[in-house]
């Protein structure tokens, strides 16, 4: 579909300007001027709007929206050990992928175009994304021992065969964290991804807890052990990375890992702050994501960039420190590469066209004087009105195009009452 979006306020590479943006075949065909022999299938008029790349989550659980508000103010261990993995153990079926869409339908609403995940029941889980549209780096949560590790990865890769040439869906090799993989299963993993060129995605240092077990088990730290087993390299994303030594930080820096810090999450299980600021001045690619709605308890990038922005000033006491503009590129354009992309999260010719369009005729978008910092500390998702992914609409004037939303709000509702999440 050919699409003319005009005369529209758009957040661009180089600044904020009022222009025109052509997408044709899935990428965006130009800037202000119409392609030679551009004719538009669908044109959209931009006066008191907004033009920006869409949100990349970079680290979530799509499906734990079906555990949203459901195990709340309690500590990491007794969140995760205690209340999350046993409401896992009665999942079931086709459960994940009706909780994949009800995150789907969340993130779309907020302005999120394209997300990494790891979940560890796949099932149906990809058709999801198949279904829906949006884009998204799945994989299966894997834990266990060297001796299950063969098993576990021939599983992976089996789904990763499965689903394969869907444009808008790819795959990661996930073993879950040091705490619950142990040394030779990481290696396998390892190995294999570097074999395969599959990206990694993992936990590491999240809680006070994990580093006391990798200390008490290795004698040495989470970052530490992750790169002696082959875990660290330009293609991992590593989620949260709270506790970190200087000598974990430029390990990650000397590696090319990408770091998905996850701010609310880990102050809602009160796991602390990610030193983000120590790792950017290291050279750490940093992008942002939400975590789970099981412990944000959103998927809403927004609130998510707006602790980022606001978080870091004040424990660093430093009004500068992650500016408005320097969040939105972590939210976007850091996520992408951190998918594997180097054509997305900016609107510029060429690249993908996952584009986000908001609603500035709103209290608190107006006056607009600074569209960036409205990004970063006024906006909270309800601007959002039409979301493009991949040169195709998904959501018009806030209603999806490809999800039946009354479907999925019964489904998940149903499976709640089956697994006993309601207080």
């Amino acid at each position: 579909m050919n699409i003319a979006i005009k005369d529209i306020l758009a957040i661009l590479p180089d600044g904020v300007r009022t222009c025109s943006v052509y997408v044709s075949g899935g990428v965006i065909a130009s800037i202000s001027s119409a392609p030679e022999g551009f004719a538009a299938d669908k044109t959209i008029h931009g006066a008191g709007k907004m033009l920006m790349p869409g949100f990349v989550n970079a680290h979530t659980h799509a499906a734990m929206t079906i555990f949203r508000n459901c195990a709340d103010d309690l500590l990491f261990n007794d969140w995760l050990f205690g209340k999350i993995f046993p409401l896992e153990d009665k999942l079931e079926g086709d459960d994940a992928y009706w909780g994949m869409l009800l995150a789907i339908m969340e993130m779309l609403r907020s302005g999120t175009t394209a997300f990494i995940d790891m979940y560890g029941f796949m099932y149906d889980y990809p058709r999801a994304i198949v279904d829906s549209g949006i884009r998204a780096a799945l994989s299966r949560g894997a834990t266990g021992d060297a001796a299950s590790a063969e098993g576990t990865l021939a599983k992976a890769l089996e789904e990763f065969d499965r689903w394969q040439g869907h444009d808008n869906l790819g795959f990661m090799l996930a073993p879950h964290a040091p705490y619950t993989c142990d040394e030779g299963f990481q290696r396998e993993f390892a190995a294999e991804a570097r074999r395969r060129g599959i990206p990694i995605h993992t936990h590491i240092a999240e809680s006070l807890a994990e580093i006391e077990t990798i200390r008490e088990r290795h004698s040495c730290t989470p970052v530490e052990l992750c790169d002696k087993t082959g875990l660290l390299y330009d293609k991992t994303v590593a989620a949260h990375c709270v506790h970190l030594t200087d000598g974990d930080i430029r390990i990650l820096a000397e590696r090319g890992v990408n770091v998905a810090t996850n701010p609310v999450s880990n102050l809602k299980l009160a796991n602390g702050v990610a030193p983000v600021m120590k790792m950017l001045e290291a050279g750490v690619k940093v992008a942002l994501g939400t975590d789970g709605a099981a412990s944000n308890n959103t998927l809403n990038m927004f609130r998510e960039l707006s602790m980022l922005t606001l978080i870091h000033k004040g424990i660093n006491h430093d009004a500068q420190a992650i500016t408005a503009r320097e969040g939105f590129e972590i939210a976007t354009v850091n996520g992408a590469r951190a998918m594997g992309y180097d054509n997305l999260g900016e609107i510029k010719p060429g690249n993908i066209a996952d584009l986000v369009i908001l609603d500035l005729d709103r209290p608190n978008m107006q006056p607009v004087n600074n569209p960036t910092a409205a990004l970063a500390y006024s906006a909270n998702g309800a601007e959002v009105e039409t979301v493009i992914v991949g040169g195709r609409v998904l959501m018009e004037n806030r209603e999806f195009l490809t999800i039946d939303s009354e479907r999925v709000y019964s489904e998940v509702s149903k499976i709640c009452e089956r697994i006993g999440t309601r207080q």
